[in-house]
């Protein structure tokens, strides 16, 4: 085969970037190599499905093209071979994530009560009287299943087609008298006075009756315990409002602000402390400062080999290890915050002196300055500013982080915000929520105007 380039062609086929490497292009091809070779070893490993091999075969296909035009001294198309190599990295993780739209649309209704809870916070709420028109029901019966009629406060009646059955049956339920489109809720206790709600036209949600105050519907006997020889009364309870007061701040509120306060101090007392700690080795950990000298250079690379270490450990396993440490509550989740302040500070604290003018140094050590004094009249005025600036900042991030930590037990907001995930307390999360965010624009929005003047 005379063709250069079919031959380097062929060779890419066989091999992906051999055809490269023999046109002279070394390490194009060894990098095409390697990326194929992690490809395939990834989709064996992984045992993903065909897609991933289509993916591969579009990346070796390119691999081929790309062989064909340098051999043939034409220009190659990086952008496209490049696109081509992350084709099937992106269709692994694809696979590998689980990703499915289909489920992402269909599934949506279940978000439902969180985004009502979220569009309706619980800042403010009335002070509810109900009133209660009860029916006891047994389980299982012990006597004849007869209709029952109650009375309500207000004058209403409500009848049950039976007094008594197995969970999973269904009975009908009529009401009458009530004030016309009044909001009725339907609850179920049982002999321990344990509560839950019951469908009623399908929802757990309040129905309104219709407008002559009636209603008429079928429910199934929620799924409770009984025993077979010893029937026990549950009562089942249509609940209405009898009165209101006007809106007033809600007990959940007033934890949020509680706790939102505490969120924000645990923020500053983890960066207060971090910055402090991040100065030192910020100063050890610039390489301008620490060169020259091979005692100077030991204390650069301890410095440097802690912050590394200290940063790549997320402040939320950090908050673990310090809530079995020194117990639940927010002096934990100060502790994990120091910890990775002094790590990140450091790390910005030491790249601004790094980057800083060389002129005042040189001048203040030609006049026999000791190292103290260079940093104390040559380094510390030129970065000041900058680090006061990256400090206001990070107790921004840290109160984000915070809200997280809470819910491995390190304090504040993020504390409440998982028990009211877990009791599906919507209202109350979207109230810790929208806290979160309003303290967070806040921050933000101070922490961008100091940096403004500052840098």
């Amino acid at each position: 085969m005379s063709n250069p380039a079919a031959l380097a062609a062929l060779f890419s086929l066989i091999l992906p970037g051999a055809g490269q490497i023999r046109s002279g292009h070394r390490s194009r091809g060894l990098i095409i190599l390697v990326i194929t070779l992690i490809i395939v070893g990834l989709v064996l490993w992984l045992n993903l499905s065909p897609a991933s091999w289509l993916g591969l075969a579009v990346a070796w296909a390119a691999n081929v093209w790309d062989a064909w035009l340098i051999a043939g001294g034409q220009r190659p198309k990086t952008a496209l071979l490049a696109l081509a190599l992350a084709l099937p990295i992106y269709v692994i993780g694809w696979q590998v994530t689980n990703i499915d739209l289909v489920r992402f649309f269909t599934s949506a209704n279940r978000a439902a009560p969180v985004v009502r809870g979220l569009l309706r916070p619980d800042f403010f709420a009335r002070e509810i009287d109900y009133g209660i028109a009860g029916n006891d029901f047994y389980l299982p019966c012990p006597a004849p299943a007869d209709a029952e009629s109650s009375a309500a406060p207000n004058g209403a009646t409500v009848t049950i087609s039976q007094n008594c059955g197995l969970p999973g049956e269904t009975v009908q339920l009529t009401g009458q008298g009530f004030d016309p489109n009044q909001t009725l809720q339907l609850w179920w206790t049982n002999p321990v006075g344990a509560e839950s709600r019951v469908r009623i036209f399908g929802e757990f949600e309040p129905f309104q009756v219709d407008e002559n105050g009636g209603f008429q519907t079928e429910i199934t006997v929620p799924n409770q315990r009984y025993e077979a020889d010893n029937p026990r009364a549950h009562s089942l309870e249509l609940r209405y409002i009898a009165s209101q007061s006007s809106y007033q701040v809600t007990e959940n509120a007033r934890l949020v602000a509680s706790r939102i306060g505490e969120t924000i101090a645990q923020a500053l007392m983890a960066t207060f402390v971090g910055a402090l700690l991040a100065m030192p080795f910020s100063l050890f950990g610039a390489r301008n400062l620490m060169a020259g000298n091979p005692a100077l250079k030991v204390l650069y690379y301890i410095s440097r080999t802690v912050m590394n270490v200290l940063r790549s450990v997320e402040p939320l396993i950090m908050a673990i290890v310090f809530v079995v440490w020194v117990g639940l509550g927010p002096f934990a989740g100060v502790l994990a915050l120091t910890m990775h302040t002094i790590a990140a500070l450091g790390k910005l604290y030491s790249e601004s002196i790094e980057s800083i003018d060389v002129g005042p140094i040189e001048a203040i050590r030609a006049t026999g300055a000791n190292q103290f004094q260079i940093i104390a009249y040559g380094v510390l005025p030129q970065v000041i500013p900058p680090w006061i600036a990256f400090t206001v900042f990070r107790w921004d991030i840290n109160v984000r982080m915070s809200t997280i930590i809470g819910f491995v037990g390190g304090g504040g907001i993020g504390f409440l915000l998982a028990q009211w995930i877990r009791l599906s307390e919507y209202r109350a999360a979207g109230a810790a929520i929208w806290a979160i965010a309003v303290v967070v624009i806040i921050l933000d929005l101070i922490s961008a105007r100091v940096r403004e003047r500052l840098i």
